[in-house]
């Protein structure tokens, strides 16, 4: 696989005019378009058929679906004929949730992720949350990981922080995406992230994609910038 197959870009954009015009820009320069709920709930499933229709990159569906295990089957059965390649539950709904998710995805060649932790809380947010105090952030990352492997998930999503500690708990072949990245050279992104990597660091950790979004919608040349980041990743995959 090359560098830039590993590249999701986040389409979290308003209008699906917005949507496409980076669709259009970067569609040969990335793996897949990541489609979360500011575009869906704006513009609706249609707009995953303007995509599939500019051509290049896959669909990543990220909706987190997170509600009473057979709502999430019956969500996962009505996203099938859309096409996307990879879709988002959330571990939060507990075993019965993912195993839903699973059945509901059945033969439609869509890879089932678990989110983890969002990468926007860490210790603290999750003591506020009335977790057990002291209970590490990493510790609930791999806890979630291991029950999305034994329910059958394809994969989760979680910080270049906890990806070499699931890497190793799991083995190959489970798909590891990590948001949150930062390149080194990025100085225009401040924002609610709170657990960064690098691109290369979070490849050498044993990410197999990586979601990169303002470092390279906020770049003056926006391609320039996702060729930057698979070069610079390059080097790590061998």
């Amino acid at each position: 696989m090359a560098a830039k197959d590993k590249i999701i870009f986040p389409l979290d954009l308003p209008t699906v005019d917005e949507a496409l015009k980076y669709v259009r820009l970067l569609k040969d320069d990335v793996g897949f378009f990541k489609v979360g709920l500011e575009l869906f709930v704006a513009a609706g499933p249609e707009v995953l058929q303007c995509i599939r229709e500019a051509g290049g990159a896959g669909i990543f569906l990220d909706l987190k679906f997170h509600d009473i295990p057979q709502t999430v089957k019956n969500a996962c059965l009505s996203a099938k004929r859309h096409g996307a390649r990879l879709i988002t539950v959330h571990s939060d709904g507990g075993q019965r949730l993912l195993e839903a998710a699973v059945q509901g995805m059945k033969g439609s060649g869509t890879k089932v992720l678990a989110v983890t932790a969002l990468t926007s809380l860490n210790a603290e947010d999750y003591a506020a949350l009335g977790y057990k105090e002291g209970l590490s952030v990493h510790s609930i990352v791999l806890s979630r990981a291991r029950m999305a492997l034994d329910t059958g998930c394809d994969g989760i999503v979680c910080s270049g922080h906890e990806t070499k500690a699931v890497r190793e708990a799991s083995g190959p072949g489970f798909i590891i995406v990590n948001p949150g990245i930062r390149p080194d050279w990025d100085w225009l992104s401040g924002d609610d992230q709170k657990r960064m990597v690098t691109p290369s660091e979070a490849i050498r950790n044993g990410a197999d994609y990586i979601v990169v979004g303002r470092p390279i919608r906020l770049a003056d040349d926006p391609v320039k910038a996702a060729r930057r980041i698979a070069r610079e990743m390059a080097p790590s995959l061998t």
